[in-house]
């Protein structure tokens, strides 16, 4: 028998205070599991009757893949199963406590009542809520035990993301949004978009319990490979037909066109995006998170634990082979137990969506042990040799001849990789070196010893490899050294300075014919066109050091530049008699700055001004500027400005309104686009009082 519909009082805001939810902006109740939360019904005549609660999720709910749960009210609640504690009663209302293990699958479910009473019984329907993992239940695979650690990676919604590369470290903000609108439910209908749940929903729902296995999920359903995810990359340096990645500046406008298109992948995203839309989702669900910066980022395609770069005589470099070395590369570290591995494996995870290999015929990547990472513990589960490459490949520069097919090796390094490996500071917005947690001390004994074995457990050490170095080869000794100095600043707008310093390392003389190349790159290192090239003859003296001055001017550089605003610039040195040099340097160039100032103080629900100061610093008129601001708390959705153009060195100032919704620090994000500059990035902290 169907009774009437009670009504029941979920008591939304003392349970989101107690359950760590009060930022997401539901009327849906949303707790964590392994904790109580308190619900009060109306409309049961006799509380003394024998109630039965059922809690179920996912579309065939079952005991045995335990997204079905039957209890009864009972005086005391466990951690290790659903249960319920009668709080108080009155004639026509019951108040119960009903707590969730701490293993329970997360995501939404339906609570429904039986009642028993004079032998006949009813079903009553009581509403929907969704559960999370609990970072600050000790009994939980994702418990932090540090309260500031658990506000940082799952609370807070601003994140700084370090990128350039590890001459000169940029940063930039990102809004993660993970409390916004609807984003719990766009994190929910990704779980229900996967390969995984398409192939046997039942058993991906009763998976959901174990961070490992969303983890891994929600790495391969971040990036539209596979299965129309949630955003597709694109490392052409042409972005017809989508944004330019550089130009977001949150995952809200992500995952809602996504969800908007009916579920068509977003166009476009590079490493940075895959990892902060990630980011937004895990600490969405609960999962500690966070986004690691790795400089000099191997992508080792073959498996060996070693990236090879070619030459061309006049110094290009070449696109040849799958091997790449990426001036940064941005990944996601979560953290959770690993019960498969062991507690020495526990802690941070690392978890990649941006699709660069196949892991079980799908891209998706991790999580890898951190600590298994640092130790060369290369056969565990998941991809630990294709992350232990990111940050510990060797490096082979070779020349490779056209003509003959011929590759003749330069020089090889085993220091390169995986270098200044960042993070945003708990609390503060400062860069983290976590590179001592990823490796022992680079070209110490310890670190060495590290490597050999990890290719002793890849099986690489006994395998003949046939494009390797001989060891002649290795063992060469050049004649010259050289390197790039910069000589001034590194800003877009500016003409470039640079000093090649070439010293004779021999007590004879040499004579040394240098061919130059400078080309714009992708920040992946890809070369997309050429800006310059020159080529001298210099003879040294014995011992000697010469340095001989450089300058790319503005104007023949600014059309050939990407939006990752980097240039390669590489000389190679033919030695008469000796070995070939090859010096190279990547450089990152800066915007221009922007200013950002609030205008009076900033309360909840009251109105201030902002304004955006922008001086044109080059001597012809900027066109098509716009400016894009957003931040959570501070504005619904993103703010776009249209600036009307700037002659040269015009200073141009911006208004526009705030009204902050929520007390707290809060981070506004700001970026100006024009013709002559792309995606000038800033944020400006807003304390928000009451």
């Amino acid at each position: 028998v169907a009774a009437a519909q009670p009504s029941t009082d979920w008591h939304l805001k003392e349970n989101a205070r107690e359950h760590h939810t009060s930022k997401f902006s539901s009327n849906e109740l949303i707790v964590r599991r392994g904790q109580a939360f308190t619900i009060t019904f109306k409309g049961t005549e006799k509380p003394k009757q024998n109630f039965i609660f059922v809690a179920e999720t996912g579309p065939k709910p079952s005991k045995a893949a335990k997204t079905l749960a039957t209890f009864e009210v009972s005086s005391t609640a466990s951690t290790d199963s659903w249960g319920a504690v009668l709080q108080s009663s009155s004639s026509n209302s019951v108040s119960i406590s009903i707590s969730s293990p701490h293993n329970a699958a997360i995501g939404r479910y339906k609570l429904s009542v039986q009642s028993t009473a004079g032998g006949s019984s009813s079903t009553a329907n009581l509403g929907t809520f969704v559960l999370l993992f609990n970072p600050w239940a000790s009994g939980d695979d994702v418990f932090l035990p540090s309260k500031a650690e658990c506000d940082e990676y799952v609370l807070e919604e601003f994140g700084i993301i370090f990128a350039g590369n590890k001459n000169h470290i940029s940063s930039f903000g990102w809004n993660f949004g993970q409390f916004q609108g609807d984003i719990l439910d766009i994190c929910l209908s990704i779980m229900d978009r996967s390969l995984y749940y398409r192939q046997d929903p039942a058993t991906d729902v009763s998976h959901r319990n174990d961070p490992k296995y969303l983890g891994r999920v929600l790495s391969a359903m971040v990036n539209a490979n596979d299965d129309q995810g949630v955003v597709l990359g694109n490392w052409s340096g042409t972005y017809e037909g989508g944004k330019n990645p550089t130009s977001w500046t949150g995952s809200g406008e992500i995952l809602q066109s996504w969800k908007k298109s009916g579920f068509k992948p977003v166009r476009y995203g590079q490493c940075w995006v895959f990892a902060a839309v990630l980011t937004t989702v895990l600490r969405c669900l609960g999962i500690p998170t966070r986004t690691i910066t790795n400089f000099s980022s191997a992508h080792d395609a073959d498996g060996n634990l070693r990236v090879d770069e070619f030459y061309d005589a006049s110094g290009n470099h070449l696109e040849k082979g799958a091997d790449s070395i990426w001036n940064f590369h941005v990944w996601n570290e979560s953290w959770f137990k690993r019960s498969d591995l062991g507690p020495s494996y526990s802690g941070w995870q690392i978890l990649d969506a941006t699709p660069q290999e196949e892991s079980g015929g799908i891209y998706q990547c991790g999580p890898a042990s951190r600590n298994a990472i640092k130790e060369g513990e290369v056969d565990l589960e998941y991809d630990c040799p294709f992350v232990f490459a990111e940050v510990n490949a060797d490096c082979m520069y070779w020349n490779y001849d056209a003509a003959t097919g011929k590759k003749t090796l330069i020089f090889s390094k085993s220091t390169e990789i995986g270098a200044s490996i960042s993070t945003k500071a708990v609390g503060r917005d400062d860069r983290v070196d976590v590179t001592r947690d990823y490796k022992y001390e680079e070209g110490s004994r310890t670190e060495r010893d590290i490597f050999k074995k990890a290719r002793k457990k890849l099986g690489l050490e006994d395998k003949f490899d046939p494009t390797a170095p001989t060891p002649k080869e290795i063992e060469q000794k050049p004649d010259i050294a050289g390197k790039f100095k910069v000589a001034g600043s590194l800003e877009v707008g500016k003409d470039l300075n640079l000093l090649l310093v070439l010293a004779n390392l021999q007590s004879d003389a040499k004579t040394v014919h240098v061919n130059m190349t400078a080309w714009s790159t992708l920040y992946t290192r890809r070369p997309i066109r050429e800006i310059w090239k020159d080529s001298i003859s210099v003879t040294l003296s014995p011992k000697e050091e010469k340095q001989f001055p450089i300058k790319i001017k503005y104007n023949d550089y600014q059309q050939q530049l990407t939006t990752d605003k980097t240039i390669q610039v590489t000389a190679i040195c033919h030695v008469e008699d000796g070995i070939q040099v090859l010096v190279q340097r990547n450089i990152a160039l800066d915007n221009p700055a922007i200013d950002v100032q609030v205008l009076g103080e900033a309360k909840v629900n009251k109105e201030v001004d902002v304004e955006v100061v922008f001086t044109n610093p080059i001597a012809t008129e900027v066109m098509n500027c716009v400016l894009q601001v957003e931040g959570s708390d501070l504005l619904t959705g993103i703010l776009e400005l249209r600036i009307p153009p700037l002659k040269a060195n015009e200073k141009s100032s911006t208004k526009f309104k705030l009204i902050p919704s929520e007390a707290g620090t809060k981070h506004l994000l700001v970026n100006f686009s024009c013709d002559k500059f792309a995606d000038i990035k800033t944020f400006k902290t807003v304390n928000v009082i009451n």
